[in-house]
């Protein structure tokens, strides 16, 4: 992940201070690009642990067309939680206290144990609205994902294998406009390659677990449409580092990263939707620990 982590130092040497929605504050560079080649190995970050099982549930769940967070929370995974529990406090008129605090935790314990056991709850206050889900499976009554499928089967040479999670009329409506809004597959001889368009990306916490889930995403695609995985190309709009992550990306850049793993699928369901988690296996993935950082809400 050398790509990776010659972004981080660029982002440090190049990058200028600017204030954010979140109110955190960033060190940002505009437009910057990197190209995986994953015939060389699955790109995921090596100098800290990233959580291939959580990124992966996440994409199968985007691909199920699903926008309530219950899925997720049933399996232990509480990456889109933040964004309705505030919401609820909101609601509640409660103080919605920092991310990383005891009191953020206990709170996010007590909504998802409600999400999980309580259908109501989990329907009033568990959907996201019409993010990626909704608009990979259902933009305007279009099922992107199945149309791109069926263009690569039947066209492979087009230009127009494309799926946006822009929907500018729906925005409203979203708990998070996309961040990784728009991509598209291109096939060269037997290979396919996706380019992914991120207009915003959290370096630390967020590109790391878009790498990889982009990358995870395109084995599954090349191994529905008989074709082997080419490159991933990363590119991104606003590529910044939150001011209160400095301290762990600075860590981060004192690890050696280690060879890349591979990955394995073990079987070839009949569609793309049919893959289960267990379907997928890391072989020799070597990483340093995790390090942890506070969400910016």
């Amino acid at each position: 992940m050398r790509l990776y982590v010659d972004l981080l130092h660029h982002v440090l040497r190049h990058g200028h201070e600017r204030r954010d929605r979140t109110g955190t504050g960033t060190i940002s560079v505009f437009g910057y690009q990197m190209r995986f080649s994953l015939q060389e190995g699955f790109p995921i970050c090596t100098t800290k642990r990233v959580w291939f099982r959580g990124l992966a549930c996440e994409l199968l769940w985007f691909l199920s067309g699903s926008t309530n967070i219950k899925p997720l929370v049933d399996q232990g995974i509480s990456i889109w939680t933040a964004w309705p529990l505030k919401n609820y406090l909101q609601h509640q008129n409660l103080k919605i206290p920092p991310s990383d605090s005891g009191e953020w935790a206990a709170y996010q314990s007590e909504f998802e144990d409600q999400i999980r056991h309580q259908d109501g709850f989990a329907k009033q206050w568990g959907d996201l609205g019409p993010v990626y889900g909704r608009q990979w499976r259902s933009f305007s009554g279009v099922d992107q994902i199945a149309s791109v499928i069926e263009s690569l089967r039947q066209k492979p040479w087009s230009r127009r294998h494309i799926v946006s999670a822009w929907n500018p009329e729906e925005l409203p409506r979203m708990a998070l406009p996309p961040c990784h809004m728009f991509f598209q597959f291109s096939v060269i001889g037997s290979q396919l390659s996706c380019q992914l368009y991120i207009r915003s990306n959290d370096l630390f916490l967020g590109a790391p677990f878009n790498i990889a889930q982009y990358a995870l995403l395109t084995h599954l695609v090349a191994h529905q449409a008989d074709l082997e995985p080419g490159e991933l190309i990363y590119t991104i709009g606003d590529a910044h580092i939150y001011l209160n992550h400095l301290d762990q990306v600075k860590k981060q850049l004192e690890r050696k990263p280690y060879p890349l793993p591979a990955l394995d699928i073990s079987r070839k369901p009949d569609s793309l939707f049919e893959y289960t988690y267990a379907d997928f296996a890391l072989k020799g993935y070597q990483h340093h620990p995790a390090i942890k950082a506070p969400v910016a809400v």
